[in-house]
């Protein structure tokens, strides 16, 4: 299976027989409790793995620092910068053969799941003395080539170019101070970003007895500082992000090879962030790279996940190349 952007996708889990006993049964999320036994298990699993990808998919989209390399806003207009940007995480793949007769889905595999991006920024104004309410205006462009993974597909009515789904972001960037070394430039900025529904696995085929399906649309704030030491420029920051969506789960029972009711799911997350960056600032070019801290939070779920462990955080990173004048 090839691997690319949202690989976490394949979090969810095959689904298992409909009625069998497992050796112990978990208590079970509430949109569960029809099934037990294999069954109830690989239901837990397909809900608990939505949750667990969510947060992930919001990561990948967002990153840390929206201007990647700095907090000092453009200068107003009409100055601008364009960049193109790969985020980038550590995803730990379940087995998708798991079939319910434990508790716990084994690990398949490790990788790290790349994002890319394009983002802009334009110099709206200048802001008073000292950079205090100076203003950019921000967007982006998520870029997620579902050909990438087997078994992937995107919402017929998606925005696609191709076989490219196309997520939007947009936002603002407010500066409070300017910098000049060694004061720090400071600025707060919010973004709100989406992906089209996209989704994982088929029923109709007989050799899938799955599929998934989830969207997503992210809240980004952030805070961050910047100083400039002769042409590298050094930033920090901290963030908040709230990632909300809809989610769908379908399997089919493989006692009767029937397809069971659909599971809707309503996402609801929060997050928070540490990030750094270093950029080398050259007249027109610019080269950055990003190393951040996505903390975790305890969800409760029913199924362990084997080598993943959702109260701790993720660390992600990210490189980019910005022009702009």
């Amino acid at each position: 299976m090839r691997l690319h952007a949202l690989v976490p996708l394949a979090l969810i889990a095959s689904a298992s027989s409909l009625g069998a006993q497992s050796p112990s049964a978990p208590s079970q999320n509430s949109e569960c409790t029809t099934y037990s036994g294999q069954a109830g298990n690989v239901c837990n699993a397909a809900v608990d793995g939505t949750r667990i990808f969510h947060p992930v998919a919001g990561l990948l989209i967002s990153g840390g620092n929206p201007v990647i390399g700095t907090a000092a806003s453009l200068g107003g207009f009409p100055h601008f910068a364009i960049t193109a940007r790969v985020n980038a995480v550590k995803v730990q793949l379940p087995d998708l053969n798991y079939d319910g007769t434990s508790n716990t889905v084994p690990l398949d595999k490790e990788i790290v799941a790349p994002a890319p991006l394009v983002e802009a920024g334009l110099g709206i104004w200048k802001g008073l003395n000292g950079g205090l309410l100076s203003i950019d205006a921000l967007g982006s462009a998520q870029l997620l080539p579902t050909n990438q993974i087997d078994n992937l597909t995107v919402d017929p009515d998606a925005r696609k170019i191709g076989s490219i789904a196309l997520g939007l972001g947009y936002g603002a960037r407010v500066g409070i101070l300017k910098g000049s070394f060694p004061i720090p430039a400071v600025s707060v900025s919010v973004m709100k970003r989406t992906i089209p529904r996209i989704q994982y696995g088929d029923i109709t085929d007989p050799s899938q007895d799955y599929q998934y399906a989830v969207d997503l649309q992210a809240t980004n704030l952030r805070l961050v500082a910047s100083t400039r030491v002769i042409f590298i420029n050094l930033a920090a920051g901290l963030g908040w992000d709230k990632y909300v969506g809809d989610a769908t789960i379908a399997f089919r029972d493989p006692l009767t090879n029937l397809p069971q009711p659909p599971i809707n799911l309503e996402m609801d997350q929060t997050r928070t962030m540490l990030f750094a960056n270093a950029l080398l600032d050259f007249p027109v070019v610019k080269i950055a790279g990003e190393i951040g801290y996505q903390g975790g939070k305890d969800q409760n779920l029913s199924t362990d996940f084997q080598g993943f462990d959702e109260a701790k955080g993720r660390i992600f990173g990210g490189v980019g190349i910005r022009i702009g004048f």
